[in-house]
């Protein structure tokens, strides 16, 4: 799994003194991490609505000392900490939004040394481990080698669709490695991506009375046979592709023809081709649909219109690559056992996509219920994974004097 030249350089870095203080800085600054972790939880972030938590997180990454913090146009906050100019820039972020919707009561209760509240964990853990490395970095003046830039990106959950990250990685073309701080496992790897297509689809029609106007076409209908021809299409187990009907809506009542009924339709594969076989498919399914009604009724008056609001490419890197070996190897000098996570969707995708060294690497600590108003996180020992995510990193960019840089 891990190339001679990987396993040199963790030994080095392991071996050196200054890393050894900065793995000890991280330990003590465990209560401190835990704290703004607790801080930034109750600063609520919907989706879409993240600016009031993006401007506190630019505030404490400019006390740490980053150079050029700044909020860019998409809501992203970034900083960067510059090295000695011989080696790559990497990207390193977790992502502010949360699911929960704006009025989610998000303060953190505390019961038996696990804390809970809607997005303790998700991503805000992230957020917290991210300013710890980068206190580290600032405390113990890390010589990095590769420049860093540290930050906060909106939009990863939902119907946010990764627009942050995408918004980051069309402004820089400059960026050699990517890592998101994002999971329930500080052992797991996410180094694949799975692709999404996500859409509104909406019949609209002329309504009517129930019973005076009986004879015209109905948008539930419609909408109706386009539920039933999608729920019976056949996808493949390898690459696993994916389809469900999310949510419905319309009408108004029991008693009038539907002028309007919409779904959201999730389209999931991790290989683009069947991905985009898929769409076509159920494409045709949603127009056919409008058709058979009109049909039915010998009418033209149901339309549909179709609003495709998600688009997440899949990703695949080799599980051998530099950077996969990297974080193994980091797993395994803080005495955990590495493991490949399956491919997922994570802000990594966008980089990935586009031939980005790129991972998901998880938080330290345990977790669980995410996405739910139950959501808890044990901090027990959680610093073990802001060590891990730094050792990632350092093995990435290089330490002047140690290591070369593995990008």
């Amino acid at each position: 799994m891990i190339s001679s030249h990987v396993k040199d350089t963790y030994e080095k870095l392991q071996g050196n003194p200054t890393v050894k203080r900065a793995l000890d800085f991280i330990e003590a600054d465990h209560d401190r991490t835990v704290k703004e972790q607790i801080e930034i939880t109750e600063i609520p972030a919907p989706p879409f609505k993240e600016e009031t938590r993006a401007k506190s997180y630019l505030q404490r990454l400019q006390e740490l000392g980053l150079e050029d913090v700044r909020m860019d146009n998409e809501g992203n906050v970034f900083g960067l900490r510059r090295g000695s100019g011989k080696g790559p820039k990497v990207f390193v972020s977790a992502h502010l939004d949360t699911v929960f919707p704006e009025g989610t009561d998000t303060t953190v209760k505390e019961k038996d040394g696990i804390l809970y509240a809607p997005g303790i964990s998700d991503d805000t853990r992230g957020l917290a481990e991210l300013l710890s490395i980068v206190r580290t970095f600032q405390e113990l003046d890390l010589p990095n080698t590769g420049d860093i830039i540290f930050g906060g990106t909106v939009g990863e959950e939902g119907a946010g669709d990764l627009r942050g990250v995408k918004a980051f990685f069309n402004e820089h073309d400059d960026i050699d490695g990517f890592l998101s701080i994002d999971g329930p496992s500080d052992a797991g790897v996410v180094y694949l991506g799975t692709g999404s297509y996500r859409y509104k689809v909406t019949y609209k029609g002329p309504g009517g009375h129930s019973f005076a106007a009986f004879g015209l076409p109905s948008a539930t209908h419609a909408l109706g046979r386009a539920v039933a021809g999608i729920s019976d299409l056949e996808t493949i187990d390898d690459p696993k592709t994916t389809f469900t009907v999310g949510e419905i809506s319309g009408g108004t009542s029991v008693n009038a023809i539907a002028a309007e009924a919409s779904m959201s339709v999730d389209l999931r594969s991790n290989d683009q081709e069947e991905l985009d076989k898929l769409e076509q498919q159920v494409l045709a399914i949603v127009e056919k649909a409008a058709k058979d009604e009109n049909d039915r009724w010998g009418s033209d008056k149901i339309e549909v219109v179709i609003d495709r609001f998600g688009n997440r490419p899949p990703a695949l890197q080799g599980d051998d690559d530099v950077i996969v070996q990297a974080a193994w190897a980091a797993i395994e000098a803080v005495g955990r056992e590495p493991r490949l996570s399956g491919p997922v969707s994570t802000d990594a995708n966008i980089p990935m996509s586009q031939g980005i060294p790129s991972l998901a690497i998880g938080i330290g600590g345990e977790a669980g219920e995410w996405h739910t108003l139950n959501e808890w996180y044990n901090p027990n020992d959680a610093y073990v994974g802001v060590q891990k995510n730094l050792l990632t990193l350092l093995g990435l960019v290089g330490v002047e004097g140690v290591t070369e840089p593995l990008l």
